[in-house]
């Protein structure tokens, strides 16, 4: 069976970063996925699932609100390896393109004070696993280490 592309990448040359996974068409449409990278994968330690559940439905919540992107959006979600996010767009912007829309919405994130958005039983299947704190924590720390100082080679997939 052959590989897909993502598990092509090299993940031991990976850094954290923003980066184009792929590129799909749907009746020539472009929708681009993109690799949110906020852990360095087999280096750091991985992200707890009640950070990453808040970050996803604040993320979510974020996008598909966003003045300007919400019609562009289409999924904001987990990695499997709990080291970041896929996001889905329409369009084919650069990594470096959407900069901007990733540093804002993990700015809300690292300030966002209050009930995290769906977070009941009534609209959420796990909704007890939630930790804002750490969600908060982490957003700051890839804003800070990582999005507001970015990199080429943050924005690039490794090569080798």
């Amino acid at each position: 069976m052959e590989k897909i592309a993502s598990f092509t990448i090299n993940h031991l040359d990976l850094l954290r970063g923003i980066y184009v996974s792929r590129i799909d068409y749907v009746s020539d449409n472009p929708i681009t996925t993109y690799d949110i990278r906020m852990k360095q994968p087999n280096v750091e330690p991985v992200m707890n699932t009640a950070e990453i559940h808040t970050i996803e439905h604040l993320g979510a919540t974020f996008l598909r609100n966003h003045p300007v992107k919400r019609d562009e959006v289409i999924y904001f979600g987990p990695m499997g390896c709990r080291t970041g996010f896929y996001l889905l767009l329409k369009g084919n912007a650069s990594s470096r393109e959407i900069l901007p829309l990733v540093e804002e919405m993990f700015a809300f994130i690292a300030q966002f004070h209050g009930e995290v958005p769906g977070a009941t039983a009534r609209d959420c299947g796990n909704y007890f696993d939630i930790n804002l704190p750490m969600a908060r924590f982490e957003a700051r720390k890839y804003l800070s280490e990582i999005l507001t100082v970015i990199k080429e080679e943050n924005l690039v997939y490794p090569t080798t």
